[in-house]
């Protein structure tokens, strides 16, 4: 096979492929072998599963319900994009008896569409909106796995991780933003091995494409006046300025954002106390770097005397303390993509990320959402917050406690 992502050749027997994989899910969850025929990206998604402690015999978990889905999707940035979604592929799934779904960032389905009597089987596996099917709670499957690697990638049948979802296949694509290039969600096609074959895949991939060009028409980029900075979760800033694309370097990055936190600007020494550990770095190290960065900007974007941005910022990690301050939880942490610039020791970028970190980790606490917890905790800066899993162990139903409490036990005789 020249395609990894591709589940099936055209030319690959499913039945017999099928009796590998289920023997191959078997060994790995009682032994933790992987075995032959294992395509890597699943075996990769089968190890993050068993990682994040999901049982291969549970089931996804509904986090959204009915009150809080119809709000939320309607505000979802992918909203704009389901006409185009749906006139690409409900006759596709209406006639193949498939489903169309889309999910948002943390794999809940927003939108699940198509054949009555897919969606009734479907209803069975919690495959339905406002249940969230990331890796880290509902194991390998095509959305999930798309959002978890951003790429288009197919599961067939016991690729999936989850035993009750084994007579299914799926094909997905990631949805990014088509001005800053942040994943939104996903696209997919689930349905019955009729989907196990290339051409799934590169369908979806098509309705991906359409989709992000419907949002590009439907969504305005940023003023031209404006400076775009994203800096949650990258360890390289992306700016957007005039219509122009700049991956930072990691000194650039940290320039970029100690100067938006500081739109009336900051001395070089000044700036020397916000960006170096080292008290010995003198100004002329300093000096070279805007020197740099302003060679790749443009003099006009990046004055000096006091050295400044010269026009508005709007930052991803401005956003996420706005919606905090005005109380709108959901939406902070929805638009909340990882820890500011993670690698970075700059005493102003640390004091910046563990103040954020800080501030949303406990809204979420305090809020006692199980769903909004279990985002937090699920993730890879969450999945050592020892507070976060006692609190989702709080929060949800008796039933689903003890996996929970166990995984909090774990982690305090850890820390220990």
């Amino acid at each position: 096979m020249t395609d990894p992502w591709v589940a099936l050749a055209a030319d690959t027997d499913p039945g017999e492929r099928l009796g590998q994989l289920r023997h191959a899910h078997e060994v790995f969850t009682t032994a933790g072998r992987l075995e032959r025929p294992v395509r890597p990206v699943v075996g990769e998604s089968w190890r993050r599963s068993a990682r994040a402690r999901v049982s291969p015999d549970g089931v996804a978990l509904v986090e959204l319900g009915a009150d809080d889905l119809g709000p939320y999707r309607d505000g979802h940035p992918l909203a704009p994009a389901m006409p185009v979604i749906r006139e690409l592929m409900s006759a596709y799934a209406m006639d193949g008896e498939h489903l169309l779904a889309v999910c948002d960032a943390h794999g809940r389905l927003l939108w699940v569409e198509g054949h009555a009597s897919a969606r009734q089987a479907a209803d069975r596996m919690n495959f339905v909106e406002g249940a969230c099917w990331a890796e880290s709670v509902a194991g390998t499957n095509a959305p999930g796995t798309a959002i978890a690697v951003d790429r288009p990638v197919q599961v067939f049948a016991a690729e999936h991780f989850l035993r009750p979802v084994q007579q299914w296949t799926c094909a997905a694509a990631p949805l990014h933003d088509p001005h800053t290039g942040r994943v939104l969600g996903a696209v997919d096609i689930t349905g019955g091995d009729r989907l196990a074959h290339p051409h799934s895949l590169a369908f979806v991939q098509a309705v991906a494409r359409a989709a992000e060009s419907q949002l590009a028409l439907r969504t305005r980029p940023p003023d031209g006046g404006t400076l775009q900075l994203s800096a949650l979760g990258r360890e390289e800033a992306l700016l957007v300025a005039g219509g122009r694309r700049f991956r930072l370097s990691r000194r650039h990055s940290e320039i970029l954002v100690t100067l938006a936190r500081h739109p009336e600007g900051l001395s070089g020494d000044e700036l020397i106390v916000e960006l170096y550990e080292d008290s010995s770095v003198t100004p002329v190290t300093l000096r070279a770097e805007l020197s740099r960065l302003r060679r790749l900007l443009g003099p006009e974007l990046l004055p000096s005397r006091p050295y400044r941005l010269a026009a508005p910022v709007d930052a991803d990690f401005d956003m996420v303390a706005r919606r905090l301050a005005s109380g709108a939880v959901a939406a902070a942490l929805s638009s909340y993509t990882g820890p500011l610039l993670p690698g970075s020791q700059a005493p102003s970028v640390v004091r910046l990320r563990g103040r954020l970190d800080g501030q949303l980790r406990a809204a979420l606490i305090a809020r006692a959402d199980p769903g909004l917890l279990a985002d937090w905790a699920y993730s890879p800066w969450g999945e050592d917050d020892l507070q976060a899993w006692q609190a989702l162990a709080a929060a949800v139903p008796a039933g689903q406690r003890p996996a929970l409490l166990a995984r909090a036990r774990a982690l305090d005789a850890e820390q220990r």
